[in-house]
């Protein structure tokens, strides 16, 4: 691992880190597509309903414990930079079991937790008893699925994307067979669904603690004295805590963002719904370079070399900014036939193109937000993640308080834009001190 902290610095290495995570986030939108798809063969509405909010529902307290992808990437890829390989061990074993006891509450905990979230969103009689349904076999994989955050995030911070993306494709591709077999093979509705993705999720945490195995092999991952260092569970709370918060406000921003567009009609929300989707693609992408430069940046600041800080966050930002202005040229040149793809509501579509130029400059205009909570992910500079997502988040208040009364739809594009540049700027303005830390 110490050999692989002060490897050379180079495109190439940016690169083999960056495309796995890009392929493996390209397989998201794919599996939602299938699991659709297969339930709709069924024929009924409500099932489809069924599927759609009781993932959502699931994904949301999944996402909760998000944080720990995020923190366990800078710290061990910092204890990699110190050479301490026992830390790196003990960190996977922290990770491991925060995912798996949190798992185990969500499962106890199930029966108040989807009363709540159908208070909140509420649906039809029918689809929410097929949701119900649907969750009841589902949370089931609820500890495999979070331990996954921090399986993940322990892969990246060793560069090992190419086994985070093996295995994405695993699950996913269990998952869309075993939702073929079940469901229309067997007859299963909405718990064959749940069954399919229950399964995906353990054996993909299997295979994930197969690629952990030679940590598995040593005595470190089990030396419970140093796995239960008040100090270092004191220190990693800490910054999971501020990233949660951090995590929490940037949800905020596109909660309101979509009740701020309903606000508007139903078909600026569906516009507003279909660009979204251009928003996560390009989403899906820059992660790449982002989660390179949590490894990158977090190895050398481990290391205490500040000048490899400063050639890490430059390669890899370099790269960010090329996929960048690429997804910008992308959405300019064929924005409008996607539109065509997405709907056939020629309204849709109208109103759409119209505010189809607001994402055509975002990539560029984002980039550097993307690429900076990689590089204070990495140092683990998660209080200046909050404080500064934390201004953001006010400043984007602002702009709606000013811009949607005035401008309609499009002062909410613009509250959005301002958001990802002013985040940007802020922790620019932090990364001095960034560089003046990791030179101890």
């Amino acid at each position: 691992m110490a050999d692989t902290a002060q490897a050379t610095l180079t495109h190439a290495r940016v690169l083999q880190i960056a495309v796995p995570v890009v392929l493996s986030n390209a397989t998201v939108p794919i599996l939602g597509a299938v699991d659709t798809g297969v339930i709709g063969q069924l024929g009924l509405a409500a099932p489809i309903g069924a599927v759609g909010i009781g993932a959502v529902i699931l994904s949301a307290f999944y996402w909760v414990f998000g944080f720990l992808r995020m923190g366990t990437v800078g710290l061990v890829a910092q204890a990699d930079g110190q050479g301490d390989a026992a830390e790196v061990a003990a960190l996977l074993s922290r990770a491991l079991l925060i995912g798996l006891v949190a798992g185990v509450v969500i499962i106890a905990l199930q029966a108040a937790l989807f009363r709540a979230a159908f208070l909140v969103a509420p649906a039809s009689a029918q689809v929410e008893d097929l949701a119900r349904g649907y969750m009841a076999v589902r949370v089931w994989s609820a500890p495999a699925a979070i331990a996954m955050y921090g399986i993940t995030g322990w892969l990246i911070a060793q560069e090992r994307t190419r086994a985070v993306l093996a295995i994405q494709l695993w699950m996913n591709g269990l998952n869309i067979a075993l939702d073929i077999l079940l469901v229309i093979g067997l007859g299963w509705g909405v718990q064959g669904v749940a069954l399919a993705t229950v399964l995906a999720e353990w054996s993909g945490l299997a295979l994930g603690l197969w690629f952990c195995r030679a940590v598995f092999a040593g005595v470190a991952w089990r030396a419970w004295s140093a796995v239960f260092d008040v100090a270092r569970w004191r220190r990693m709370m800490g910054v999971n805590l501020d990233i949660l918060i951090r995590s929490l406000l940037l949800q905020a921003i596109f909660v309101s963002f979509m009740f701020l567009g309903a606000g508007q009609g139903d078909v600026v929300l569906a516009a507003n719904q279909l660009l979204l989707q251009f928003l996560m693609i390009a989403t899906y992408t820059l992660d790449g370079f982002a989660f390179a430069a949590e490894a990158l940046v977090g190895k050398a600041y481990g290391g205490r070399n500040p000048v490899r800080v400063r050639r890490a966050a430059m390669l890899t930002g370099l790269w960010g900014m090329v996929a960048a202005a690429a997804l910008s040229v992308v959405f300019l040149v064929l924005g409008g036939w996607g539109l065509t793809l997405l709907t056939t509501a020629q309204e849709v579509q109208a109103q759409a193109r119209v505010f189809l130029p607001y994402l055509v400059v975002l990539p560029v205009l984002g980039c550097a937000a993307f690429m900076l909570d990689g590089i204070f992910v990495g140092a683990t500079r998660s209080r200046d993640m909050r404080n500064m997502m934390a201004v953001s988040f006010c400043i984007y208040v602002g702009s709606v308080v000013v811009l949607v009364p005035a401008f309609g739809n499009h002062g909410l594009w613009l509250a959005m834009l301002v958001s990802f540049v002013v985040r940007a700027v802020t922790l620019g303005m932090r990364y001095p001190a960034l560089e003046r830390a990791a030179a101890g």
